[in-house]
Protein backbone atom coordinates (compact mmCIF):
# COMPACT_ATOMS: atom_id res chain seq x y z
CA UNK A 1 0.00 0.00 0.00
CA UNK A 2 1.30 3.44 -1.00
CA UNK A 3 -0.11 7.04 0.60
CA UNK A 4 1.25 5.84 4.24
CA UNK A 5 2.72 9.21 5.85
CA UNK A 6 4.61 8.84 9.00
CA UNK A 7 5.48 11.82 11.18
CA UNK A 8 9.31 11.68 12.76
CA UNK A 9 10.40 13.59 16.02
CA UNK A 10 13.54 14.27 18.53
CA UNK A 11 14.74 16.68 20.96
CA UNK A 12 17.27 14.56 22.46
CA UNK A 13 20.62 13.36 21.42
CA UNK A 14 22.14 14.19 17.89
CA UNK A 15 18.67 15.17 16.73
CA UNK A 16 19.48 14.82 12.76
CA UNK A 17 21.24 11.77 13.32
CA UNK A 18 18.27 10.35 15.05
CA UNK A 19 15.79 10.99 12.40
CA UNK A 20 18.10 9.62 9.47
CA UNK A 21 18.57 6.44 11.68
CA UNK A 22 15.14 6.09 11.91
CA UNK A 23 14.44 6.05 8.72
CA UNK A 24 17.61 3.31 8.25
CA UNK A 25 15.68 0.92 10.60
CA UNK A 26 12.65 0.84 8.47
CA UNK A 27 14.35 0.30 5.40
CA UNK A 28 15.79 -2.41 6.97
CA UNK A 29 12.63 -3.77 7.69
CA UNK A 30 11.37 -3.98 3.95
CA UNK A 31 9.73 -0.37 4.09
CA UNK A 32 9.75 1.81 1.77
CA UNK A 33 10.37 5.60 1.60
CA UNK A 34 9.07 6.86 -1.36
CA UNK A 35 9.07 10.89 -0.32
CA UNK A 36 10.81 12.65 2.69
CA UNK A 37 9.68 16.22 4.10
CA UNK A 38 12.78 18.42 4.72
CA UNK A 39 13.38 18.62 8.32
CA UNK A 40 11.89 21.09 10.70
CA UNK A 41 12.73 22.27 14.13
CA UNK A 42 9.72 23.86 16.17
CA UNK A 43 9.61 24.39 19.99
CA UNK A 44 8.42 21.79 22.20
CA UNK A 45 4.11 21.19 21.79
CA UNK A 46 2.37 20.38 24.69
CA UNK A 47 5.18 20.10 27.21
CA UNK A 48 6.94 23.39 26.32
CA UNK A 49 9.78 23.26 28.91
CA UNK A 50 12.32 20.73 26.61
CA UNK A 51 14.70 21.21 24.02
CA UNK A 52 13.02 21.71 20.27
CA UNK A 53 12.23 18.85 18.26
CA UNK A 54 13.45 18.29 14.76
CA UNK A 55 10.61 17.05 12.86
CA UNK A 56 10.12 15.25 9.09
CA UNK A 57 7.44 13.84 7.55
CA UNK A 58 8.04 10.14 4.85
CA UNK A 59 5.52 8.60 2.54
CA UNK A 60 6.09 4.86 2.61
CA UNK A 61 5.25 1.83 0.89
CA UNK A 62 4.13 -1.22 2.86
CA UNK A 63 1.70 -4.01 2.40
CA UNK A 64 1.99 -4.25 6.39
CA UNK A 65 -1.47 -3.61 7.99
CA UNK A 66 -2.03 -0.19 9.97
CA UNK A 67 -2.02 -2.66 12.82
CA UNK A 68 1.39 -4.50 12.14
CA UNK A 69 3.06 -1.15 10.57
CA UNK A 70 2.12 -0.23 14.54
CA UNK A 71 3.98 -2.82 15.62
CA UNK A 72 7.30 -2.05 14.05
CA UNK A 73 7.49 1.68 14.26
CA UNK A 74 7.34 1.17 18.38
CA UNK A 75 9.95 -1.63 17.97
CA UNK A 76 12.02 0.81 16.47
CA UNK A 77 11.49 3.17 19.20
CA UNK A 78 12.12 0.87 21.48
CA UNK A 79 15.20 -0.36 19.69
CA UNK A 80 16.70 3.37 19.27
CA UNK A 81 16.30 3.86 22.83
CA UNK A 82 12.82 5.67 23.75
CA UNK A 83 11.14 5.60 26.99
CA UNK A 84 8.05 6.86 27.61
CA UNK A 85 8.10 8.69 30.43
CA UNK A 86 5.56 11.62 30.20
CA UNK A 87 2.94 12.74 27.51
CA UNK A 88 4.42 14.89 24.99
CA UNK A 89 8.20 14.83 26.74
CA UNK A 90 11.02 14.69 25.85
CA UNK A 91 12.45 11.71 23.51
CA UNK A 92 15.01 10.60 21.55
CA UNK A 93 12.27 9.23 18.62
CA UNK A 94 8.56 9.44 17.73
CA UNK A 95 6.99 8.14 15.12
CA UNK A 96 3.43 8.62 14.24
CA UNK A 97 1.22 7.19 11.25
CA UNK A 98 -0.55 9.90 9.93
CA UNK A 99 -1.91 8.08 7.26
CA UNK A 100 -2.77 5.18 5.52
CA UNK A 101 -4.03 5.47 2.12
CA UNK A 102 -7.26 6.24 2.77
CA UNK A 103 -7.86 3.57 5.27
CA UNK A 104 -9.57 4.82 8.64
CA UNK A 105 -8.68 2.84 12.15
CA UNK A 106 -10.57 3.29 14.98
CA UNK A 107 -8.72 1.00 17.59
CA UNK A 108 -8.12 1.59 21.72
CA UNK A 109 -3.79 1.53 20.31
CA UNK A 110 -4.69 3.08 16.56
CA UNK A 111 -6.36 5.49 15.69
CA UNK A 112 -6.05 6.80 11.70
CA UNK A 113 -5.84 9.19 10.18
CA UNK A 114 -3.94 10.65 13.66
CA UNK A 115 -6.73 12.73 15.25
CA UNK A 116 -4.51 15.35 16.19
CA UNK A 117 -3.33 16.35 12.42
CA UNK A 118 -5.78 19.22 11.55
CA UNK A 119 -4.32 20.74 15.04
CA UNK A 120 -0.15 20.97 14.58
CA UNK A 121 1.53 22.74 12.21
CA UNK A 122 4.72 21.30 12.97
CA UNK A 123 3.06 18.11 11.21
CA UNK A 124 1.62 20.06 8.49
CA UNK A 125 4.40 21.79 7.27
CA UNK A 126 6.02 18.91 6.38
CA UNK A 127 3.25 17.20 5.38
CA UNK A 128 2.08 19.82 2.97
CA UNK A 129 5.80 20.45 1.65
CA UNK A 130 5.45 16.46 -0.10
CA UNK A 131 1.54 15.70 0.00
CA UNK A 132 -0.42 19.10 -0.31
CA UNK A 133 -2.95 17.92 -2.11
CA UNK A 134 -3.68 14.59 -0.42
CA UNK A 135 -7.53 14.72 0.98
CA UNK A 136 -7.81 13.65 4.56
CA UNK A 137 -10.02 10.42 4.27
CA UNK A 138 -12.41 11.74 7.04
CA UNK A 139 -12.37 15.68 6.98
CA UNK A 140 -12.39 15.54 3.12
CA UNK A 141 -9.67 18.49 2.70
CA UNK A 142 -6.71 18.98 1.54
CA UNK A 143 -3.60 19.10 3.49
CA UNK A 144 -2.91 22.72 2.11
CA UNK A 145 -7.09 23.26 3.42
CA UNK A 146 -5.71 22.00 6.83
CA UNK A 147 -2.71 23.91 7.22
CA UNK A 148 -4.21 27.27 6.00
CA UNK A 149 -6.82 26.70 8.91
CA UNK A 150 -4.48 25.45 11.57
CA UNK A 151 -5.22 26.93 15.46
CA UNK A 152 -1.29 26.34 15.96
CA UNK A 153 0.64 29.32 15.93
CA UNK A 154 3.92 27.85 16.84
CA UNK A 155 6.75 28.34 14.50
CA UNK A 156 8.01 25.67 12.12
CA UNK A 157 11.72 26.56 10.36
CA UNK A 158 13.60 24.64 7.75
CA UNK A 159 16.50 23.00 9.57
CA UNK A 160 19.86 22.76 7.92
CA UNK A 161 22.16 20.64 8.49
CA UNK A 162 25.82 21.31 9.06
CA UNK A 163 27.75 18.22 8.03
Amino acid sequence: MSGIYLLLGTNLGERASNLRRACELLVVERIAIRKESSIYETAAWGVEDQPSFLNQVIEIETNKTPERLLALVQAIEIEMGRKKKVKWGERLIDIDILYCSDTIVNHPDLVVPHPEIQNRRFTLVPLVEIASTFKHPVLKVTQQELLDNCPDQLAVTPFVLNY
